[in-house]
Order: structure tokens, then C-alpha cells, then sequence
């Protein structure tokens, strides 16, 4: 772990401070990287994964039937 995990960074308006703008925009994207990770491995859980398949489960059983069409018979003179 990095110790500028999770901060709250605070530069100055002028751009004086104790950090510069490198530091803080390495740290904020290392912050969003953990984050995305975090979010990715919470939507490899299978309830997520079945979601799809739960839905077009429920589409296939609330379907209403579909229309039957007569087939039109071609008589030759």
C-alpha cells in the first residue's frame, strides 16, 4: 500500500504546496486503478454474470405468443 492512498489533496490556488502536481496525478490515477480493479472483480461474481441470462429467461416466458399468418395458396388458372 502507498501511504497517499485515499487522500484528500489540497494545493494551493497559487500552485504552492506541499506536493506537486506529478505526485498528485500519479496518486489520484494509482486511486482510480484500484478502483476500476475493485469494480472488476466484483462483476466477475456469478449472480452478476447470470443477470443476462435471468433476463432473457423472464423476456422467453412473459412472451406474449406470436400471431399465427395463414399461408396464402396460390391457385394456377
Amino acid at each position: 500500500m502507498r501511504p497517499t492512498k485515499g487522500w484528500d489533496w489540497r494545493i494551493e490556488k497559487n500552485g504552492v504546496g506541499d506536493y506537486s502536481w506529478e505526485q498528485v496525478t500519479a496518486s489520484i490515477l494509482m486511486d482510480i486503478r484500484d478502483e476500476l480493479k475493485l469494480m472488476n472483480m466484483r462483476l466477475q461474481c456469478p449472480d452478476f454474470i447470470a443477470v443476462p441470462r435471468l433476463l432473457r429467461e423472464i423476456r422467453r416466458n412473459t412472451a406474449k405468443p406470436r400471431k399465427r399468418r395463414l399461408k396464402v395458396v396460390r391457385r394456377s388458372a
